[in-house]
């Protein structure tokens, strides 16, 4: 009986001490790596050049909505199976196709660094992985830009301009660089700029009566029109009598959205100066404020003339995402 005794304590000990040795594990984990929207791929070589990387280009490096040219969702790293290792582990996002297996597919959180977002996907063979990626795929692309929206957050976060203007005059939050500055300020309208090389990120948040938008005309009709007049009133372009517009050749991609307990629109689309050759994409946000009788419109736009603008406007919607309403 004292044998037995003396035994379990051993296990009981040694099983606390694994216990202890995980979560001492889990808590030393490494800070993940990488640029934002870089998304490493590991997968054989012979399959990223064959069917499967096809598939998986079409997914993740397809056109983003609303951009004036043509760049992808993300920017993709193919890494061969055999050196996924060591630090090429540590990147923010990543996706791991396997064939020859039986067809699966996973989600894991923070695998091999913090904060980390992982997918798992298996087949058989390219249609395998082309089936999961068409049932799957809006999901993992989803999840995938939901890790890197955090991670903008968090690095904008580090230094804010203080958002006591807009508290005052709309009674929100918004968390964006103290490299943005408050350019105009009036009644029922802020606009705030950052200078880039070559040229500028903007924001504007204004509010307009809740029947401009919900009325007898399509909700993307009549969000145009507002912009448009919000431009001419408050956006001058380089010459008198030129002022920003929603482009006229494209219509705006708009969807109805909960911005957080509020009914809202996103709106994508480019913007161009009227009479003018200067253009560049716009993010805007339409949400419904019943209890203050006005929709709260918050947007921003990229002039960066022959240049990428994926990861400025990025920016911009990870701010404008940031919005709070605080009374």
């Amino acid at each position: 009986m004292r044998a037995l005794v003396f035994y379990l304590i051993i296990i009981i000990s040694f099983g606390c001490q694994n216990n202890k040795d995980n979560s001492e594990i889990k808590t030393t984990q490494s800070n993940s790596s990488g640029n934002i929207n870089s998304l490493n791929v590991i997968m054989d070589t012979r399959d990223w050049n064959g069917d499967v990387g096809e598939n998986i280009r079409k997914v993740f490096a397809a056109e983003v909505d609303g951009l004036p040219q043509v760049e992808p969702l993300f920017n993709l790293n193919h890494l061969p199976t055999e050196t996924f290792s060591g630090f090429a582990k540590k990147n923010r996002i990543f996706i791991q196709v396997e064939t020859n297996k039986n067809q699966g597919y996973k989600i894991l959180d923070n695998p091999y660094a913090k904060p980390q977002k992982g997918i798992l996907i298996h087949g058989q063979d390219s249609q395998d992985i082309a089936e999961i990626l068409k049932e799957k795929g809006g999901e993992i692309i989803r999840e995938l830009k939901k890790t890197e929206l955090a991670e903008k957050s968090r690095r904008i976060k580090k230094s804010t301009k203080s958002p006591k203007a807009l508290q005052d005059q709309f009674g929100i939050s918004l968390s964006f660089p103290t490299a943005y500055r408050y350019a105009k300020e009036e009644e029922k309208f802020i606009w705030m700029r950052k200078d880039i090389p070559k040229g500028s990120l903007e924001l504007m948040v204004y509010q307009v009566p809740i029947e401009l938008v919900d009325n007898e005309n399509e909700p993307i009709v009549n969000l145009i029109k507002i912009r448009d007049s919000i431009g001419q009133k408050h956006i001058p372009g380089p010459r008198e009598g030129q002022f920003m517009i929603t482009e006229e050749a494209y219509m705006p991609f708009i969807k109805s959205i909960n911005f957080k307990g509020k009914s809202a629109y996103e709106v994508k689309g480019t913007w161009e100066v009227k009479d003018a050759f200067m253009a560049g994409p716009f993010l805007l946000y339409a949400i419904k404020d019943e209890a203050n009788e006005r929709y709260l419109i918050a947007e921003g736009f990229v002039f960066r003339p022959s240049k990428s603008k994926r990861d400025q406007i990025f920016e911009i919607e990870a701010i404008l995402k940031s919005l709070k309403f605080e009374h």
